[in-house]
């Protein structure tokens, strides 16, 4: 079946009663994480951590998994000795960052970073496709949809989708995300990346749209804990038009999400509020600049305090060692390097 621009949609039909009450649900939560969100006064914390656990989860629903102490360890040491896996996820944040601040400074979600977002991700510049036979399969192996195959066909279709995110609509924002992720995920129009684009895609529309200041909606846990679920929305739209029930469960995805990343928040603010006690009782260096460093990165190295507060290494040095000694860091030795693990930091983020 063909795919229509989304503009050709009767907007009407997204007024239904089960749409507009989980709307409702999904909008209050959100703006509430927004509100939360803005609590941390240093807002690299979030964007660091959390963007790091949405990697981690959103390339594990594509079955790229790694270890919370890979992925940890590789946010402290990019260029260290890495599996394949932990650099495919820490470049999903990498793509998520520079989309980020590509649609921070032009409030705009263009196709063209859209195609750097998936040249981040992917390490190519493969561009969309221009070469048939790419089809989806279900775990069995059977085809259960194939995607338009003409390069002309694909570049319509998203230059429609680029139209559609940017123009003046009585749709709400929500309800336009869940369109706009379908339509993507549909056209497929990459290689490889697809999924993972498009949610990134998803969490920079609602920045766009001023629904959040950061892209700190954790929506792929929710994705994940459903995964066959989002899958068979996803099929049903395109083949029984089945539009009610997908907005409905994206929606729903939003507000568990932002329930979920409101209470991670917290725990990261509680966490951090009680570490800054600690420090600030017990040593002299206490700085709140060392306390959002220590923050920023589950596993903190040296070289970061050295970098960042601007010391020599063995002043740095001597802070993180006592700072173990207090027992607030643990002291990990990977190889021939020294990290110092924040626990507090750790447990909200994994909880």
């Amino acid at each position: 079946m063909p795919i229509s621009p989304l503009s050709s949609l009767d907007p009407t039909r997204f007024e239904t009663a089960p749409i507009l009450k989980t709307l409702a649900k999904a909008s209050r939560a959100l703006a509430e994480l927004k509100g939360v969100a803005g609590t941390i006064p240093n807002q690299g914390i979030l964007i660091n951590t959390l963007t790091l656990q949405e990697a981690e989860v959103s390339s594990e629903i594509e079955n790229i998994v790694t270890t919370q102490d890979n992925l940890f360890q590789g946010d402290a040491s990019p260029n260290a000795r890495l599996d394949p896996s932990t650099k495919e996820v820490l470049h999903y944040r990498e793509a998520l960052a520079i989309g980020f601040q590509s649609v921070r400074e032009s409030s705009l979600l263009t196709n063209s970073q859209i195609l750097e977002i998936q040249a981040c991700l992917e390490k190519n510049r493969a561009g969309f496709r221009r070469v048939p036979g790419t089809s989806l399969k279900d775990p069995a192996g059977n085809v259960v949809y194939t995607p338009p195959q003409s390069a002309t066909e694909i570049e319509a279709l998203m230059g429609d989708l680029e139209k559609f995110i940017h123009q003046d609509t009585e749709l709400d924002p929500l309800i336009r995300m869940a369109l706009v992720h379908h339509q993507f995920e549909s056209i497929h129009p990459f290689y490889d990346g697809n999924g993972r684009t498009g949610r990134i895609i998803n969490v920079l529309f609602l920045v766009k749209e001023g629904l959040l200041n950061i892209p700190v909606l954790y929506l792929s846990r929710a994705i994940l804990e459903t995964k066959s679920e989002y899958y068979r929305l996803l099929q049903a739209v395109r083949g029984d038009d089945c539009w009610e029930e997908w907005i409905i469960y994206l929606l729903e995805a939003v507000a568990l999400s932002s329930q979920a990343t409101i209470t991670t928040i917290k725990a990261i603010h509680h966490a951090l509020l009680q570490t800054k006690h600690q420090v600030r009782k017990q040593f002299r260096f206490y700085s709140q600049d060392l306390i959002n460093l220590l923050f920023t990165h589950p596993y903190t190295k040296i070289s970061f305090l050295q970098d960042q507060l601007k010391i020599s290494r063995v002043t740095a040095t001597k802070y993180l060692e006592s700072l173990t000694d207090a027992k607030i860091l643990e002291k990990r030795k990977i190889g021939r390097s020294n990290y110092y693990l924040n626990h507090a930091l750790i447990g909200a983020l994994t909880r």
